[in-house]
């Protein structure tokens, strides 16, 4: 395996009968921030094994939305998934590159470094006349894999204002333009319009070409332009924690090593009143 946390189609063609392969669809029921892409019936890639990302990988008890599940939670399900040290997790959604990059964050969270998202999820592999079916399998069960949780990937509330006024560290919204700048109102009742002070917006759509990710070197210039270095850390916030995972493994694919999530993003900070808000007026 390469050091890339993207695995192409070419490449899963090729390994789909694979022993060691766990193969997940990570799709999620609600899709935000973009036109979500319809089915007129079930489709998965051959092998896959169903894993909701709004039921499983998530606390179900948090207040917030898509909040980070346990390790607890997330020790239980590598047992029904069957994951051991030989396992090769991919994940992809059916969207294109949405919501794998958020369960390729927890899997990676959560110690769990053989996991990779399928470059342009079900989508891609749909556009190239692939083999699908209509059914996914069961999972084998039996996991063996203790996670061991990394805090350096996931930071909170406290942790983003102080990065506000920290030169070395860098926060990314992904969110929408007219979101970012507070011109539009956001989709969930209850929260301010506008941005965490001193951050900068990059939609996520702005990575991706077409339903795949942009090339390193695209991906590299993007990143710098922004004025994001190696040496800096970048903390990707967006409506939910969703979506920032896509500037994340953007990020990876750039070769960016310093990353963090900041889990409760605008679901958060646009409720709370006691961080402050920057808008465009």
């Amino acid at each position: 395996m390469s050091n890339s946390p993207v695995v192409s189609t070419p490449w899963l063609a090729e390994h789909l009968d694979s022993p060691h392969l766990i193969l997940l669809d990570v799709s999620m029921d609600k899709v935000i921030g973009k036109e979500p892409l319809l089915y007129d019936e079930p489709v998965y890639i051959p092998n896959t094994v169903a894993l909701s990302l709004e039921r499983e990988l998530i606390d179900l008890d948090s207040p917030l939305a898509n909040t980070l599940p346990s390790v607890e939670k997330f020790n239980k399900l590598v047992v029904t998934l069957g994951l051991n040290k030989f396992s090769i997790v991919v994940v992809y959604d059916n969207q294109g590159m949405y919501s794998s990059p958020r369960a390729w964050w927890i899997f990676k969270a959560m110690g769990i470094d053989n996991v990779f998202m399928l470059d342009g999820g079900l989508p891609q592999w749909l556009d190239e006349q692939r083999e699908t079916c209509k059914n996914t399998i069961e999972a084998t069960g039996d996991g063996n894999i203790k996670a061991v949780f990394n805090h350096t990937m996931m930071v909170g509330a406290p942790q983003v204002l102080a990065a506000t006024l920290n030169q070395n560290t860098h926060i990314i919204d992904a969110r929408s333009s007219t979101r970012f700048s507070g011109h539009t109102k956001e989709p969930r009742a209850g929260l301010r319009a506008g941005h965490i002070p001193n951050s900068v917006n990059l939609p996520f759509a702005e990575v991706l070409d077409g339903h795949c990710f942009k090339s390193a070197q695209q991906l590299s210039d993007i990143f710098n332009q922004l004025g994001h270095h190696n040496e800096h850390q970048l903390i990707a916030s967006c409506g939910s924690g969703i979506t920032a995972c896509i500037i994340l493994a953007a990020a990876a694919i750039a070769g960016f090593n310093q990353l963090s999530l900041y889990d409760g993003s605008w679901a958060q900070w646009g409720a709370d009143n006691n961080y402050p808000v920057e808008n465009a007026d």
